[in-house]
């Protein structure tokens, strides 16, 4: 068995003066991860390791879910930003079996496309969601199309 946890960035600026791959998480990005990392903790959902985007905004709200569940650093795969499905799937095919629950911190709309190819369900990831994916699957070479049960969805509330 394979589990995957989707987490979209948290609440990024959009002030004007930084390029997209540089915008850092605001004051409630950085809130909504904590409470979205400690509500992961209380339902015992603690990935083994962790990829994400190298953009700040991902990379920071990472940080924040490593922090906070005691889990290594992630893994920077540049392909996770602005990556389209397919190659979402691509990173997820080649994560490292030795991990049986990986977390991949990546940006909408790709991972929102994501979790619907993988689960045959319609989710969408506002920032912060977290989407728990169990596979029947030895290796993450074997996860494609609707081979995912969605097990747990939540998202900081307004």
């Amino acid at each position: 068995m394979k589990k995957l946890l989707l987490i979209r960035h948290a609440k990024a600026t959009h002030e004007t003066g930084y390029k997209d791959f540089e915008r850092p998480l605001t004051p409630t990005g950085l809130h909504d991860a904590a409470i979205m990392a400690g509500r992961l903790q209380e339902h015992a959902l603690i990935p083994q390791a962790m990829v994400s985007s190298p953009a700040l905004r991902t990379i920071s709200t990472a940080h924040v879910f490593t922090q906070h569940l005691a889990v290594p650093e992630a893994e920077e795969i540049k392909r996770i930003y602005d990556a389209s499905v397919s190659s979402l799937v691509d990173v997820v095919n080649e994560l490292n079996d030795a991990s049986d629950f990986t977390a991949l911190v990546g940006h909408n709309p790709g991972i929102s496309g994501l979790l619907q190819y993988l689960t045959d369900q319609m989710e969408e990831m506002a920032t912060c969601a977290v989407a728990l994916i169990e596979f029947n699957a030895s290796s993450w070479s074997n996860i494609g199309a609707a081979t995912g049960k969605l097990l747990y969805f939540d998202y900081p509330k307004a």
